[in-house]
């Protein structure tokens, strides 16, 4: 590995790495996999060169893509980490690290939108909606008729309040970090995360309890994708949150160099965000006047 001190540029020239072709067969392995292990869950074959897959892997081609996937991400960042306490991580590099970050929260925010479009699509345009199922929409409302919904003022806005405090308590670890205080990064990120993780178990429980099913309308379809994909972003985010926790505890980031922690808490920002978005435009704006369920 050329050293950093004897370079005449302020790029990176990456060495010959195994992690991006490892995450390539990983992801094949476990989109693979999951086709096999939700048609196995469902009953049915997949036929693939008169093998049945899903009968053949269940669920284990699922796994092994997982374990592969995660352990490439692990190695992966692992090398960068390293590189960056090399001394890799120029002025320009930390500036291309950025727009990288930048660019993968915009597409997060495209995919975002995919989901709330199926929802103002459905409840705006709801008696278009019979077309796709002539069991629901009776008079063309929104949400359909006898559907209870549930009360965006209990456990919505219960999990609103603690990603806004959440949101608050990242704040101050960054604030901490800057000035140097190590204790107050460390107590910042140990709230943020037990807050992460609270919220996780709430939408849990709500899910629960939920008075409307994924398959009983388009209103539960629409519902739980939005939602359940914001909570799947929370885990991430929460997981993302603990390992700054963990590199922190091991004397990680200075107040010059901490851009993993700075790239984990934008992304807890927009997942502040999009649900502020959710709870007003699913939870009241959805719901209203429909009967609620306690």
């Amino acid at each position: 590995m050329a050293s950093a001190e004897g370079k005449q540029h302020d790029y990176h020239i990456i060495d010959p790495s195994p992690w991006p072709i490892l995450s390539s067969i990983g992801a094949f392995v476990l989109m693979f996999g999951a086709v096999c292990y939700m048609r196995w869950l469902q009953g049915a074959e997949f036929q693939l060169f008169g093998i049945d897959m899903a009968a053949t892997f269940k669920f284990w081609l699922f796994a092994i893509g997982l374990v592969i996937t995660l352990y490439s991400m692990f190695a992966w960042w692992a090398d960068t980490i390293k590189e960056g306490n090399e001394g890799h991580h120029t002025r320009v590099v930390s500036i291309h690290l950025r727009y990288g970050m930048i660019m993968f929260i915009a597409s997060e925010v495209m995919f975002f939108v995919a989901w709330f479009w199926a929802f103002f699509d459905a409840s705006l345009y709801a008696s278009e909606a019979i077309q796709a199922s002539r069991t629901e929409f009776l008079g063309g409302q929104w949400p359909p008729r006898g559907l209870e919904v549930l009360d965006p003022w209990h456990l919505p806005l219960y999990n609103t309040v603690i990603l806004l405090l959440s949101g608050t308590t990242v704040t101050w670890a960054h604030h901490a970090l800057l000035h140097g205080d190590r204790k107050g990064l460390i107590q910042g990120l140990v709230l943020t995360v037990a807050l992460g993780a609270l919220f996780s178990y709430v939408q849990v429980y709500e899910y629960m309890h939920a008075p409307f099913g994924f398959r009983d309308s388009i209103y539960g379809a629409t519902f739980f994708m939005a939602t359940g994909f914001h909570g799947f972003h929370v885990f991430v985010g929460t997981v993302f949150l603990l390992v700054c926790l963990f590199r922190a505890l091991a004397g990680g980031f200075t107040p010059e160099k901490h851009f993993g922690f700075e790239a984990a808490a934008w992304y807890w920002h927009f997942v502040d965000v999009v649900w502020l978005f959710l709870f007003f435009s699913i939870y009241i704006w959805g719901g209203w006047g429909a009967p609620l369920a306690h």
